[in-house]
């Protein structure tokens, strides 16, 4: 039940994110953007890190841990942001949920999990929906081929964050491996605190960046570590099937765009790659305690 309620908190979070992201592209730089809300998220984990006191991960962890506040904290963050501002909310969404198909692939490479067919097919058919996304994109007025380039940027770091992450929670307390993955994030995106000063000027704009650090940073990311921890990479990487349709829902009632039909028949098709390497998610589930305790050794 824990688990459960982690996920839907995660999911709900992150799908309002790529909305208050598009909301506030226009206002707000990607780095500084990104920089705000870590900020934000930072100050606040480490408030609970504090009371809590977790058990910290091992000095061996900070090379892991580098990769994920990087990648996942630092290099998605930014590539996201940057990509709301030449696509809509619903289209970076599809995009970015290319992710778990990312996972599979990365599990495959360094966690000798090889390439079955299904993870193959899934790949073809997510690549075939991202030309789509891709072509839409380009005929369409409202947005730009280089969001869609941007997305799968902020698509590769989100994969490699988890794939860094996962094993770190096995000694770890969630809490604290989110709170260091975000300082170290933080710190990736202090080249853009001077954007961040220039562009943070009004109170609207200030809420929407505490809220970006406190919900969807802060607060998903630590429930997703705690999902993360007590279940597999894949089959939680599968549950972000839903933030695309919700993302749409949200962008179409707060923000009155939806994504061009081409688009819609696009991210459907990536999802369709997503779903069809789900059993070889179920297969990486079940074999998890051999391969993370390798790559741990």
């Amino acid at each position: 039940m824990k688990i459960a309620a982690a996920i839907s908190t995660t999911v709900l979070l992150w799908a309002s994110a790529f909305v208050a992201i598009r909301h506030l592209g226009a206002d707000v730089r990607p780095g500084a953007l990104a920089l705000g809300r870590l900020l934000v998220a930072a100050v606040l984990l480490g408030a609970l890190v504090a009371v809590r006191r977790p058990r910290w991960p091992a000095r061996s962890a900070w090379p892991r841990l580098l990769v994920c506040g990087v990648a996942w904290l630092g290099v998605y963050n930014v590539a996201l942001n940057a990509a709301e501002r030449r696509v809509d909310a619903g289209t970076a969404a599809m995009v970015v949920n290319l992710g778990p198909v990312l996972i599979a692939v990365l599990a495959g490479l360094f966690l000798r999990e090889g390439f079955p067919r299904t993870l193959l097919l899934g790949l073809g058919i997510a690549f075939a929906g991202t030309v789509l996304i891709g072509v839409a994109a380009a005929g369409d007025t409202r947005a730009d081929p280089w969001g869609v380039v941007l997305c799968l940027v902020a698509a590769v770091g989100y994969a490699v964050g988890v794939v860094a992450q996962k094993p770190l929670l096995a000694g770890s307390d969630p809490l604290a491996v989110t709170f260091l993955a975000t300082v170290v994030g933080a710190v990736a995106c202090l080249p853009f605190a001077g954007e961040l000063v220039a562009d943070a000027t009004t109170p609207a704009t200030i809420g929407w960046l505490v809220y970006l650090g406190a919900g969807p940073t802060a607060l998903a990311f630590t429930t997703w570590a705690y999902a993360l921890a007590h279940t597999g990479a894949g089959k939680l990487g599968a549950t972000t099937y839903l933030v695309p349709p919700l993302v749409v829902i949200m962008a179409w009632a707060l923000l009155g765009e939806v994504p061009a039909a081409l688009a819609l028949g696009g991210g459907l098709l990536c999802l369709a790659g997503v779903a069809a390497t789900r059993a070889r998610n179920l297969t990486l589930t079940r074999r998890q305690g051999v391969s993370w305790g390798v790559e741990r050794g």
